[in-house]
Formats: structure tokens, sequence, C-alpha cells
């Protein structure tokens, strides 16, 4: 791996994180996005809680149940990581120059952050309206259509709605992403660099096991904290899109704030927060998996992490 310069290196621990992510929390995103779809509609509550659904889709489709539409997050998160991380790492390293300083900085965190997550929304929303899709059409789906896979999903939705019809919900994302990203890159960043400076001694560094176990469980504590600052700073705007991206009437609107300002109407703030406790308990250990493969990997490839 010699030869790869260090921003194909960036993208390819980045893939690598992404994957890692999907494994470890797909149940707990197929179940947010059954609470998001049909306990904000106008019909009542459905699930009476996220126990109650993980257990509904248990017993009705198995555990290949909370596994559904798996496979176009793979594929779309493999992507959306390489980039997700590759281009803050090389945004971050354009926009701090030559600067020996490792104290985290904002002026370069935020835009580095924010344009990450604008350009990773153009992947995300084809794949994730064929996710999300996918993830609410069981037995109580309203969907006259059925589909068979990801692939089928988005071929009937480009056959019946156009190409526009498979970017729906991308304005929803495009705010999500820029907005979660700088709060999930600023935590992410200082945390580590407080764990690092409080955790750091000499008995760390004669014993290479330690030193191992140091960097994982920083790993753990500052990803796993980063996402749940990225879904608590960002959730209404991903029930908005969830709601966009699954609503059966092609006509309904697309804007995201008149969206959540029906939900508010209909559901009150807890619509607004709608698959908030199995958001936040997919955040913790799957972006804990994301960022410990993100920089193990990093240090595999020979990336050198300030």
């Amino acid at each position: 791996m010699a030869g790869l310069g260090d921003a194909a290196k960036e993208y390819i621990a980045g893939s690598v994180a992404g994957v890692a992510q999907v494994v470890v929390g797909h149940p707990f995103d197929t179940v947010k996005v059954k609470l998001q779809a049909h306990n904000t509609t106008a019909h009542g509550k459905v699930y009476k809680n996220a126990f109650h659904c993980t257990s509904r889709i248990l017993v009705e489709e198995g555990v290949r149940g909370l596994y559904r539409g798996a496979s176009s997050s793979f594929i779309g998160i493999a992507l959306e990581s390489s980039l997700f991380f590759g281009t803050y790492a090389q945004a971050k390293q354009l926009l701090q120059g030559k600067s020996e300083d490792s104290k985290p900085q904002l002026h370069v965190i935020i835009p580095s952050a924010a344009c990450s997550g604008a350009l990773i929304s153009c992947i995300l929303a084809p794949t994730e309206l064929t996710k999300c899709r996918m993830q609410v059409q069981g037995k109580e789906a309203m969907y006259a259509t059925r589909y068979s896979s990801p692939l089928d999903c988005a071929v009937k939705t480009l056959q019946s709605e156009g190409v526009r019809g498979i970017f729906r919900g991308g304005l929803a994302t495009l705010f999500r992403e820029a907005i979660g990203n700088a709060f999930f890159f600023c935590t992410y960043e200082y945390s580590r660099y407080w764990m690092h400076n409080y955790i750091d001694s000499r008995r760390f560094s004669d014993n290479s096991h330690l030193v191992v176990a140091k960097d994982v469980g920083i790993g753990v504590m500052s990803g796993g904290i980063s996402g749940m600052a990225f879904w608590t700073a960002t959730l209404p705007l991903d029930v908005a899109k969830t709601i966009i991206q699954t609503d059966p009437d092609p006509r309904s609107s697309r804007n995201p704030f008149r969206v959540l300002n029906m939900v508010y109407r209909r559901a009150g703030l807890a619509g607004c927060y709608a698959g908030l406790g199995p958001t936040l308990a997919r955040a913790f250990p799957a972006n804990a998996a994301a960022i410990v493969a993100w920089e193990y990997s990093a240090k595999i490839l020979g990336l050198r992490r300030d």
C-alpha cells in the first residue's frame, strides 16, 4: 500500500468505517425509520415504543426484518463514509495549512465538516430513499407497490416518479448532513483532544497493550458521543426526511420545514423527535465502531493522526 497517496488512504479508511457502522447500526435504524414513518401520521401511533416495534418486527419478519434494506446501506454507506471521512480530512488539512497547533480549531472543523456533509448528501438522498421504503414495507405498510429488493425499489421509483423522485428528500438530507457533521466533528475533535491530554502519561508508552486499550477506549468514547451529538441536533430534520421519502403520494410537500410544522401540529415536540430512543441507542455503538475502524485503518495504512 506504500504507493498509495495519503488522500487515497483516507478514502479507503473511510469506507472501512462505513461498513463497520452498518453492521452494528442497521437494526436500530430500521426501528427508527418505522417509528418515524408510522407514529407521525394522522391515524395515531402504530407502535407503543421502540421495544414494541422491535418485537413486532422479530415476530412478523424475523431477524432478517431488522436488516431490511441493508444492501443499499452497505453500498451507500461505504461510498458515503469514504467521501465523508476523506473529504473532511482533506479539507481540514487544506484549511489548517502548515499550522503546528494540535488543538482543535472551530474555524477549520466547521467548514470542513459542513463541506463534507453537503457532498455526501448527494449520495445519501437516493440510497436512504430506497432503504427507508424497504424498511417501512412490513405487514402494516400502506404501499400499493411492493419492492423485492433495493434495486427493484430504485427502478420502480424511477419509473413512477422519474429522476426527481429518486432524489426526494434531498433538501432535508443536505441540511441534516451539513449541520449534523459540524456537530459530529466538533464533538469528536474536542473530546478526543481532551481525553488524550487527560490520559496520556508514561505508563501508556511503556506498555503496547495499554496503548492499544487507550486508543480503542478513546475511539469508542469520542465516536459514541459524537454520534449522539449528531442525532440530537438533527433528528427533527431526519423525521421530515423519512416522511418525505416514504409518503406514497408523490405530490406531497418536499419542504422539510413545512413537513416538520405539520408533524408538530399533529404529534407535538415528541413527534418531531420520533425514534429518538433507538436513534441514540444506535448512535453510540455504530459511531464508536466507525471511529475505531477509521482510526485503525488509517494506522494500518500508515496515516498519522494528530
